[in-house]
């Protein structure tokens, strides 16, 4: 599990809560490819470390004296990736649109902590380059604050739902777009797109490894496949 420069990558906690701060360490330390630079108590001490060291990923609870994580997030200019880890759900949508990459509701399993750590691996993981023969065109046009943004559909991985908001996750980055995924669905191509949930859709030629009720994908992610979908599903890799 390694980032852009082929290196661990370097984790941060930032939580009050000792107890927390022991699992999310002893998580870590039962990851390959993972490294703990530090733990901090507060955004203050998380602030103060972020210039000390290059951090690639920060596991960040949301209640904690002085000032909160959103609040902390939200004064970062450039933050490295974040996981949220707190007791509270209500923040799950602040988190979505603060593009954090995973939301852990405490008390979390291990099994849960790698399926976000194997989102963050994706994140990082070096886009592949956009002049191989035979790459396929087209595009999903989607909008941000800032304008309409064109995703090529060979960059797209698979799309996550969230209520009424999907997360788009590509080779190098992630899009939250408040959509329903039914009219997310109808603006991908049936050819290069499969439905395997009611939460997800993959690109059908990233898929590796197809079991029962999950599949994975080519950067080892794990998507559910849900009995109603398994179907097509099975048809779509198949062929």
């Amino acid at each position: 599990m390694l980032n852009k420069d082929g290196m661990s990558i370097k984790c941060m906690i930032a939580d009050d809560e000792a107890i927390a701060q022991q699992i999310v360490e002893q998580f870590i330390l039962q990851t390959p490819g993972l490294t703990l630079v530090c733990k901090c108590r507060n955004a203050l001490e998380a602030f103060s470390k972020l210039e000390q060291h290059a951090i690639d990923l920060i596991f960040l609870d949301i209640e904690m004296p002085l000032v909160n994580g959103i609040n902390f997030l939200r004064t970062l200019t450039n933050p490295p990736k974040v996981i949220f880890t707190t007791a509270y759900a209500e923040y799950a949508l602040e988190g979505y649109e603060l593009n954090v990459v995973d939301y852990l509701l405490k008390p979390f399993s291990y099994e849960r902590f790698v399926q976000a750590v194997s989102k963050v691996q994706l994140l990082l993981t070096p886009p592949l380059s956009s002049s191989l023969p035979g790459q396929e065109a087209g595009f999903l046009l989607i909008k941000e604050r800032e304008g309409l943004i064109r995703i090529p559909y060979s960059e797209i991985l698979y799309v996550e739902a969230s209520r009424d908001y999907m997360k788009i996750f590509t080779r190098s980055t992630h899009y939250l777009v408040h959509q329903t995924m039914k009219n997310l669905e109808s603006s991908l191509p049936a050819d290069r797109f499969i439905r395997t949930h009611k939460s997800y859709i993959v690109a059908i030629k990233e898929i590796r490894l197809l079991r029962p009720d999950e599949l994975t994908l080519s950067n080892n992610i794990l998507i559910p496949v849900s009995g109603s979908y398994k179907e097509a599903v099975n048809g779509a890799f198949a062929r």
